[in-house]
């Protein structure tokens, strides 16, 4: 049998949404259940794909098929496409399996031409409803099918409306519109060269090519990109009887939700225009009012509308966005689909359905889009505000503020500690600048990639920060900075959105975060399930308290290095460096030692009763000096020389300083040991610590530093127990993981430098340099530095699980990587069989929904949950 390619609403169809799409099957389904749909057909997404296959023509026998049901129609309607006195007239709409509110192209009022349209107004005896029809369709279908600006159209309406006083295009009488129509066929025929086609089947041909050729505008394939939807779905085209909420009083139009998507509190929400069409409500040419209205002027109708608002809701077990017609008081509705809706209404709406019954408490759980989380942990920019992007970066750590522009962290940290909202604006931050960024309500930096020192610290801060912004210049001699192509001065308002990389100039209201019991509620029902333990990435006891309060079951990366930056230190760190000798090193160190040991202290007190792996210091040395213009002395301008690498990441760094220097680590392990002891001796509760040696490659490094650790521990308290392992960051670790498993009590997975090693990618040279090209051209579907790279890295982390627990089985493995904070590589952590992920402070709700959604998915709790479906 030949392939088919076209179904009508009320004929079954196996492929369900990816065949129908989401407009098609809610069609479908909707016939099915008696609520009152006008009838129609669906072109199938496999006739889109044979489209785009074909070279965009459409493929062998869809225009016969289409003809077919097309009579069908006309059967059902008791009306004929293409007749010139009664026309039976249709609305071709997109309907992707995915929904892309806004993105792809419908036409309405199809079949009418220069005869038909005076053939209407005699069969409905309204003129001004059929010239209104006619004008709508030769502006649709001139902007979508031939590319005509939308601004020509709207023009000469304006024009119009001006030159005869109306307010609205519904004071615009029946001749008023014919004039219109005859400006629109000039606007029509001046931009394309030929008139406005006169044939109703060529004009339903050409606008299904046309909605088929919509699934690749630009607009689309940005929407599908940022919202990871695959290229090659396509978009299924609905063809469907006319029905008119223009043809007066008694008619209307209107969008209804069956609870607020702005709060998921339940109750009427929308809009309603009379007198009008769809577009109407969409497109603002009208102001709608609130569908309240609509009880008083069409109650009959609305008393419908209500009811079935109910019966979707209950049929979808979901919130349902359903748009709607009224012709002559008869109710119709043209599409139903689970509703577009903020983190909080998500969060609430499923607490409530489950509550209700409506839904179980695992599809509660399985609901929540982990990512959206991100909008209730942070100040956000408000939606309903206006605004204008002045430039754009890397979007480095989520959240929104504003704030006066500052220039350097003494500013910050004055303007920040008096009160004062500001924005530390650098060429990038070092760790010099920690007491400026600690004020500072947000970070935007020009150079710089999401782990640069301002991106890391943001985000363990849970402060915004946007980085790596190219359309970012300063002149700190000037006091001032360039954001696009507008120059402001220092104490000016900025605003970042460090969800999405904006940069915005002036103040812009933001929305506080909205912790709530809802959320907590979905939480507390996802730890049920889930097996995988989440714990959080803290250098402070503040960050180890937040993380616990947000549910955090330990610390899974404490960065000691974060410790040497704080501004009472860093002389002494760099003492340490500068001197020449072991005895000098050991004499700085020596003063290091309380500082660690008292920040050990607070963190252990902090995360009571869970565990804290310590990692020891990990960047190179060069890192905590200045650069040599800013060396005080001839004796540091040389010792910076003699740090200088041409590769520092690949260099002396993590446990190869360790070996080179083992004093450095001798210091922090009798620091960890001393602590432990101390908050034992205090609080009774012996803390469980975890140090950690970083960038081991060869099980010789490990076995020496094992030995370092054992022979520092016994020196300083024997009792203190302890477990000793390593970070697992290079390719050679997880191919010899069975060998240095023999020295290691745990692995932690650094996905950062993992990948980094694994790809050859460096991450501050490929973001927003040859990675965006990649991503934009297809090369790779996402950022492997955000979403694992399953595949590659990935596998590399399958080796070394096996591997390492071929050697020892009860091997404690976990993740410590920003992905741990990433929603489908939390899902991977999960079926590799990891104990645990850890993740910034802010990310550890997230990462808690996703590991019980990724449990839920594994176990067929659920068809289908966000992170692990």
């Amino acid at each position: 049998m030949p392939h088919r390619y076209v179904y009508d609403f009320d004929e079954p169809s196996k492929g369900g949404r990816e065949l129908l799409g989401g407009k098609g099957i809610g069609l479908a389904e909707m016939t099915q259940m008696g609520v009152p749909v006008p009838a129609g057909f669906t072109i199938t997404t496999d006739a889109c794909r044979a489209y785009m296959a074909n070279g965009k023509t459409l493929p062998d026998g869809v225009e016969g098929e289409i003809e077919l049901h097309l009579g069908a129609l006309e059967l059902k309607t008791g009306k004929r496409f293409g007749d010139l006195k009664d026309p039976l007239l249709v609305s071709v709409r997109s309907g992707a399996a995915v929904s892309m509110p806004g993105m792809m192209d419908s036409i309405l009022n199809l079949g009418l031409n220069d005869e038909a349209v005076v053939g209407l107004a005699r069969a409905t005896g309204n003129e001004r409803f059929a010239n209104d029809s006619y004008r709508r369709l030769i502006q649709m279908y001139g902007e979508v099918v031939d590319g005509i600006e939308g601004h020509r159209f709207e023009q000469a309406l304006t024009d119009l409306k001006k030159a005869r006083g109306a307010a609205q295009d519904v004071d615009l009488s029946a001749e008023d519109l014919a004039q219109l129509i005859e400006t629109y066929q000039a606007v029509y025929r001046e931009e394309t060269d030929r008139d406005f086609p006169q044939d109703p089947r060529d004009q339903l041909t050409r606008a299904v090519r046309a909605v088929f050729d919509s699934w690749d505008s630009p607009r689309a394939k940005v929407y599908r990109r940022t919202y990871d939807i695959p290229d090659e779905l396509g978009t299924a085209v609905n063809v469907v009887q006319m029905v008119f909420g223009n043809k007066g009083d008694e008619s209307g139009t209107g969008v209804a939700f069956t609870r607020d998507p702005s709060t998921g509190e339940p109750g009427l929400y929308g809009e309603f225009l009379a007198n009008a069409q769809g577009e109407d409500v969409v497109s603002g040419v009208r102001t709608p009012e609130p569908l309240a209205r609509m009880e008083q002027k069409l109650p009959a109708a609305f008393e419908q509308l209500t009811e079935t608002m109910r019966r979707l809701e209950g049929h979808y077990r979901d919130m349902q966005d359903i748009e709607f017609t009224v012709e002559d008081n008869e109710l119709y509705l043209l599409q139903t689909r689970s509703a577009k809706r903020t983190a909080a209404a998500a969060v609430k709406a499923a607490v409530d359905m489950a509550d209700e019954g409506l839904i179980s408490r695992e599809d509660a759980v399985a609901r929540i889009d982990p990512a959206q989380l991100d909008q209730l942990l942070h100040p956000m920019i408000d939606p309903t505000a206006e605004w204008e992007v002045a430039t754009k970066g890397l979007n480095a750590s989520p959240g929104a503020a504003c704030g006066a522009i500052v220039l350097d962290a003494d500013a910050a940290e004055q303007r920040g500690k008096a009160g004062e909202s500001v924005i530390l604006v650098r060429w990038e931050t070092t760790p010099d600048d920690i007491h400026g960024l600690i004020q500072a309500a947000g970070i935007l930096t020009a150079h710089g990639g999401m782990t640069s020192h301002a991106a890391v610290v943001a985000r363990g801060m849970g402060k915004p920060c946007v980085a790596g912004c190219e359309g970012l210049s300063i002149d700190l001699d000037a006091h001032t900075i360039t954001v696009g192509d507008q120059t402001l001065s220092e104490g000016d308002l900025l605003t970042i959105d460090g969800g999405t990389g904006a940069v915005i100039v002036g103040e812009v209201p933001l929305v506080a975060p909205e912790v709530n019991d809802d959320l907590e509620t979905i939480l507390g029902w996802g730890d049920q399930h889930r097996t995988l333990k989440v714990r959080a990435n803290a250098d402070t006891a503040e960050d180890a308290a937040k993380a616990r309060e947000f549910g955090a079951q330990g610390i899974g990366l404490c960065r000691t290095e974060h410790m040497f930056m704080a501004e009472e230190r860093l002389p002494v760190v760099r003492e340490m460096i500068l001197a020449e000798s072991e005895e000098g090193r050991r004499k700085a160190l020596d003063k290091l030692l309380p500082m660690q040991q008292g920040d050990f202290e607070e963190i252990f007190e902090a995360m009571a009763g869970l565990p804290v792996t310590i990692r020891l210091l990990d960047p190179p040395l060069h890192e905590f000096l200045p650069p040599p213009e800013q060396a005080t002395d001839e004796r540091m301008r040389r010792r910076i020389k003699q740090l200088q690498e041409s590769n520092p990441m690949l260099g002396t760094r993590g446990c190869r300083l360790g070996l080179q220097w083992p004093e450095i680590y001798e210091m922090q392990v009798r620091a960890i040991i001393r602590a432990a002891l101390a908050v034992d001796e205090r609080t009774g509760e012996p803390p469980l610590v975890e140090i950690m040696h970083p960038l081991v490659g060869f099980v010789e490094e490990l076995r020496r530093l094992r030995a370092l650790t054992v022979r520092v521990a016994e020196e300083e308290a024997p009792e203190v127990e302890y477990l000793c392992g390593t970070m697992i960051e290079l390719p050679r670790a997880c191919i010899r993981a069975d060998e240095i498993a023999e020295q290691a009590d745990f692995f932690s997975f650094g996905t950062n430098d993992l990948t980094q090693t694994a790809l050859g990618f460096s991450r501050d040279d490929a973001e927003g340099k040859f990675l965006t090209h990649y991503l934009e051209d297809g090369v790779l579907e996402k950022n492997p530095f955000e979403t694992l790279d399953v595949d590659g890295v990935g596998d590399l982390m399958r080796i070394a699980v096996e591997r390492g627990r071929s050697t020892k089985p009860d091997l404690k493995l976990g993740i410590c990587g920003e992905h741990g904070g990433d929603p489908r590589s939390v899902a991977f952590c999960h079926d590799l069989g990891l104990d645990y992920v850890s993740c910034s402070p802010y990310r550890v709700p997230l990462a808690r929904l996703a590991a019980a959604q990724a449990a839920l998915a594994a176990s067929g709790a659920v068809a289908y949950a966000a992170a692990g479906g």
